[in-house]
Order: C-alpha cells, then structure tokens, then sequence
C-alpha cells in the first residue's frame, strides 16, 4: 500500500507542475509547501508507525496519535504531512484549462510537522518520536515522511492508516442569532447526506421536556470553487452542513440540545448535550456581555502547521475566550475567518477550535477578504486573497440572519445593543444595495430601548494608522469613511469596530477627521461623534503602524487582543480591550448616557425644527 501510495503521488506532483497550483506568498501554511517539486524516494528501511489505529471509541471527536518514525539518512528539512483520505493521491482534480495532460491527480496535507519537533537527537539516530492530534474530519488519516525541506519534497515512507470509530458522527456546532430574537440558530458538520439519514435536533429547557426540530441540509461540491487552490490541490470534501431553527424561546432560559440523525434503517445517532441560553428580549434591562474581534484563523494544540508562525496568537484568543465564557453573551468575528485560502480541510480544524465557544454562545461572523476576494466573481476587490473559495465556505458553514447570504451584510439584536455588520468585500458606496441597508440599520433602531448602536465591518471604513493605510495616504480602506460618515454621525453610532488590520487602535470620538471630543476612558452626556476601534489582533501575524501618529490615534497596541462590551444598563457601557496572551485590561473606556442625551443636537445630527407653534 505505501508504494502504491507513492506511485500515485508521483503521478499527481508531475501534474501539480503543469496546473500551475502554487501561488507565491500568501498566508496559509499549507501554500509553503512545493508540491509540484515533490518525488519519490522511498527508502524500505525507513518507516512511520502510527497509534492507536481507532479514535473516538467513547465519542471524542479528537484523539492523539503517537508516532514512532525511522530514516536512515535523516535531516533537519525532513517532516511529516498529516493526510485525509488516507489514500491521499485518490482525489481527482478537474483540468482547468482544457489543455493539461490525464491523469490530473492532486492533494495537499492537512497539516505537517517537522521530523525534529520533539525528537532533538532526530538528525543523529534517524528515530523519531511525536504525538499529534487529529479532530473527526469523516475520512480516515495517514502519515508521510518527507525529506528535501517543504522546498523539494522526497516521499519516503508511508504510515498505516488510523480512523475514528464513527467518522460520520455530527461534530463542531455553532450557534447563532436567527431571524428574530427569540430565535436560535444550530448549524454543525457530519457525513450524513440525505440520502441516508434525516438530521434533527433534540432540545428544551434545561430539565424539562424535549421536542425535535428538522435541520435542513447543504454540501459544496469542488465546482462551486471559483479557481486554485480550492478547486485543485486545496479542494477536500467539506462533508454535509446541517442548520436547525430553534424557535420561540423564553428569554434567558437555560436551554440543552443535542444534534442528531434518524439512519433510514430505524437506528439513531446523536451527539453528547450542549447548552445555551436564550437571547433577552430586545431593550431588556440586564447584565449584557459582547466579544468582539477580527482576523482570528487557527493553530494546532500539538505545534504542527505553523510555518512562519503565522496565526500564533489564535489559540490564546480561543483559550481566554472559553476561559470566560460564563460572562460572554455573544461573539462577533468580523472577518478572516480561519485563513484557509483554498485549503478546505482547514474549516473543519476551525470550527473543531471554536466549538467550546461556539457550541455555548451565539457565534456571529462578518466577511473578510480572505472569505470572499477572487477575480471575476464579483467581490469588490480583485484579488485572491480566498484562494478560490469567493466566499462559498463562510456562506455556507455559518449561518447569519442575512436576506441573502451570498451579500453578507445583515443586522442582530442583543438586548439593548443594535449591531449593523456590513460587507466590505462588496461596495458600499451611496446609491448602492448595501448603502441602503446600512442606512435603514442605523435609522430603525429604537435608541430608547436599545441605546447601544453598533456598527461593525471587517476592512478599515473609519479610522487607522496602519503602515499600509498611510503609505497609501488615506489612513482608511479609500472611499470608507467619505461615503458613511454623515450616517455614523447623523444616526449617532456609539462605536464603529474593524479587524484587517491585525493589531488594536482607539480614536478619539472623531467626525471628518477631527475630533470633536478629546479621547478619555469615561465620556458622559450628548453624543458628540464615533469612537472607531480596530480590533484586528485575534490571531494572525501583526501588522505595523505608520512611523507617525495621528491627532485623532489615541491608544495604540501592536499585539493579539479582543473587546469585550459590558452594558449594565440602558446608562452605562463598559468598553474593555484584553490582550490574548493574559486576559488582562489594557485599555478602557465607559460611557454615561441618558436617553434624552442621545436626542440632544450633535454636530451634523441635529433634527430640522419649526417655528410654528
């Protein structure tokens, strides 16, 4: 089997070559792997053994695997790729072209070690020793060992093959707002199709009866892919996405529900309980706590898939996150989501990440370039920066309250708070769909009940001091601010929130440049203008900012970090900045206001009188 495996693979880097299936820079790890360069060189004295063969005998949905290795000609380049299906070179990608040579035979990793990781005398005796984890991913795993550095790859050995005891097992739910405040949202992943199971959710109040609710049931095939990677060497399986609507919850009940399937042979198969607690009822006067930040993506708990430390701040992030989770009401990812840029296998390992958040409170996501850019396919940006998935993976693997998912803007309530997420990876410009929808956001909420306006986007529409924004001269994603901050400002928005930007800045609350406002941690009284907050250091590598600062740049920090929002009242708002590596406070503000101050006259927003009496 290992040599048919190589042979196989043989014939799919010769036409990796000719698919022309690597990009140069980028972000994803997998992408700094040469592919097209790798041959074979299998060496029958070497060997990779991988234990134990079965995971999940108890349900788990992750296990570790202990790897025993040996290479008679080792070196510091040699690593490991982690591989699912297990018969790695059996996935058929399509010509592109029309003009490339059969068989088109392609794959890539789910993600690699090197041979050294924790096996220092590697190099001398040629023995390795590792653990890795994997999650469920709904096929089985084998193991490569690869000499040459990821540069020049040379295939030596194969392991044997390791699966879990039910690879189809609904695994990884996600929460999110629905259509309505008393609405919940399940969606989750398994290997059920239609044609073999009918999939539900078995839910109710905590300790009382339990009902079952249909789920509907989604797939995407490698043609809805729009180019490479993700329709070629990045393309595996996404398996079947399956959302149930939860409705007409009591609020702040405790809620427990389970995802399962009814097998067309009469038998059932459901996954361990979960629990949630339903939305207030919008205006409710209550203890209320957002987590708000951007640009997050995924690591690896075992170290694997971390060239270039790219994403090293994401587990942090996650573990303070769950660390808190019992004061967390909602959160709201604004865009990168996990950085797979065609790399498909990578969805599963985010939302495997996020479950002990996701599975527990509303998990709300925005679009970012790297979910949705692609040329011709009619995102705002011409770039690729999605790597071929124009947006059809975070359409379909989360569920937002949008009219139209494919347009990813959309409107939720939390209690006293009104979020308007916007799309900027479509136009936003006067005159357009999503213009309209921001307007009708910001002007229909009732500040009375719900004082707490928010607005979120995933580029930069406001304010930064980012070293690519200045270098352009616009401090902003150009066209941003020029064409929404008469609607900020005449509507009253409180705070304005962006990630792409991957690092944390706070203005002053600051109207055509200028603050109207001097920068403070407590404001009290009227509205005078929009505070804009960059929360972009959830995870990936950290941006620079401009040598200079900006009068209306109040507190800047180039680190991981995330917001947190308190509101204890319909008076008073806590606006907290926690950086990822302790949880701690590193910037603050509050705001005191009463309700006929968000009616008081600011500059630009005030009301058109009458002399009549």
């Amino acid at each position: 089997m290992m040599k048919a495996n190589a042979l196989i693979l043989l014939i799919t880097v010769s036409n990796l070559l000719r698919l022309g299936l690597v990009r140069s820079g980028g972000e994803q790890p997998l992408e700094r792997i040469a592919i097209h360069k790798a041959t074979i060189a299998i060496d029958n004295s070497a060997y990779i053994k991988a234990s134990p063969e079965v995971l999940g005998l108890k349900g788990q949905n992750n296990g570790w695997v202990t790897l025993e290795y040996t290479h008679p000609n080792p070196s510091n380049d040699d690593w490991i790729g982690v591989f699912s299906p297990a018969k790695f070179s059996s996935a058929v990608c399509e010509p592109e072209s029309g003009k490339e040579e059969a068989p088109l035979l392609c794959t890539a990793p789910i993600k690699f070690q090197y041979a050294n990781y924790s096996s220092g005398d590697y190099t001398a005796t040629g023995n390795g020793f590792q653990k890795l984890q994997l999650i469920n991913q709904r096929e089985d795993f084998s193991f490569a060992l690869f000499s040459g550095g990821l540069s020049n790859p040379k295939l030596i050995t194969v392991s044997n093959t390791i699966t879990f005891a039910n690879p189809k097992a609904p695994v990884y739910p996600r929460l999110a707002q629905g259509r309505i405040w008393n609405e919940m949202t399940v969606t989750w992943t398994s290997g059920y199709g239609i044609d073999e199971a009918q999939p539900f959710v078995e839910w109710g109040q905590s300790g009382g009866d339990q009902t079952r609710s249909p789920a509907g049931t989604l797939t995407i095939s490698r043609n809805s892919m729009c180019g490479s990677p993700a329709r070629t060497v990045g393309w595996r399986d996404p398996g079947f996405i399956h959302t149930s609507f939860l409705k007409d919850l009591w609020p702040n009940s405790m809620y427990t529900y389970k995802l399962g399937h009814r097998l067309f042979n009469g038998s059932y198969v459901l996954s361990r309980s979960y629990s949630f607690k339903a939305s207030p009822y919008p205006g409710q006067d209550s203890l209320q706590q957002i987590v708000i930040f951007g640009d997050m993506g995924k690591a690896e708990a075992d170290g694997s898939n971390e060239f270039m430390n790219f994403q090293p701040g994401s587990l942090n992030t996650t573990y303070q996150l769950i660390k808190d989770l019992n004061n967390i009401d909602l959160v709201l990812h604004i865009g990168d989501i996990c950085y797979a840029n065609g790399y498909i296998s990578q969805w599963d390992q985010f939302t495997a990440q996020i479950e002990p958040i996701a599975s527990r409170v509303p998990y709300m996501v925005g679009s970012g370039n790297h979910e949705r850019d692609f040329p011709g396919t009619g995102s705002f940006y011409e770039n690729k920066d999605s790597g071929g998935e124009c947006g059809v993976l975070a359409e379909t693997m989360f569920f937002v309250p949008a009219e139209n998912r494919a347009n990813y803007w959309y409107s939720t309530d939390y209690g006293m708070f009104h979020f308007c997420i916007a799309d900027t990876e479509h136009d936003w410009r006067p005159g357009t769909p999503q213009y309209k929808f921001i307007e009708h956001c910001l002007s229909t909420v009732d500040r009375q009940k719900q004082p707490w306006l928010i607005f979120l986007a995933h580029r930069v529409l406001g304010y930064s001091s980012a070293e690519f924004y200045a270098e352009e001269g616009s401090f902003e994603e150009p066209m941003g601010r020029e064409s929404l901050q008469e609607l900020w400002q005449k509507y009253k928005v409180d705070i304005a929130f962006y990630g792409h930007v991957h690092s944390y800045e706070r203005t002053c609350p600051v109207y055509q440049n200028s603050c109207l406002q001097n920068a403070s941690n407590h404001y009290s009284g009227p509205f005078t203008a929009t505070t804009h907050v960059v929360v972009g250091g959830g995870g990936a590598s950290l941006a620079d900012y401009a040598p200079f600062k900006a009068r209306w740049s109040h507190f800047r920090d180039q680190d991981f970090g995330f917001v947190k929002l308190t509101a204890y009242n319909h008076t008073n708002l806590l606006f907290q900045y926690k950086k990822s590596s302790n949880g701690n406070v590193y910037d603050y503000f509050t705001i005191t206001r009463d309700y006929p101050d968000i009616l008081a006259c600011s500059f630009d927003s005030c009301q058109r009188t009458t002399l009549a009496t």
